[in-house]
């Protein structure tokens, strides 16, 4: 599975990427693929503050729903407003079409607490080799 270097990454596994003084958000192929078939997902409101590490919206897929957190705190100022129309855009494109929404981050520094993509890679090999799969 190809891991982007660009992005930085959460244990949870979020993914984020640095746009401008944004960040955009999605899930990573490892989360959609232990989903399988997104069926529904649920937006966080444009304007809401966000809390790193809390949730900030919801995918259900046909197996259970879970919460997406963020990534960093701040405020969201776009929703993928495609998604909750078509989830499965998370299936096939989490990387490109399927990302979440965007934020403003309030607390610049926190980037800095997120995974790269090596860290992500080992985190993710040790959670398959732990738990049998």
């Amino acid at each position: 599975m190809e891991i982007p270097q660009a992005l930085r990454y959460t244990k949870s596994h979020e993914w984020a990427k640095q746009d401008g003084g944004e960040i955009v958000v999605g899930i990573t192929a490892h989360a959609q693929e232990e989903l399988r078939d997104v069926v529904y997902v649920e937006l966080p409101p444009v304007g809401k503050a966000v809390t790193q590490g809390e949730p900030a919206a919801v995918v259900e897929s046909v197996k259970a729903a879970f919460d997406i957190y963020a990534p960093v705190s701040g405020t969201v100022t776009k929703v993928n407003e495609a998604i909750p129309k078509s989830p499965q855009l998370v299936n096939q494109d989490c990387y490109g079409q399927g990302w979440f929404f965007v934020l403003k981050p309030g607390q610049p520094a926190e980037w800095n607490a997120l995974m790269t993509a090596d860290a992500y890679a080992t985190l993710i090999q040790t959670h398959s080799s732990g738990s049998g799969t």
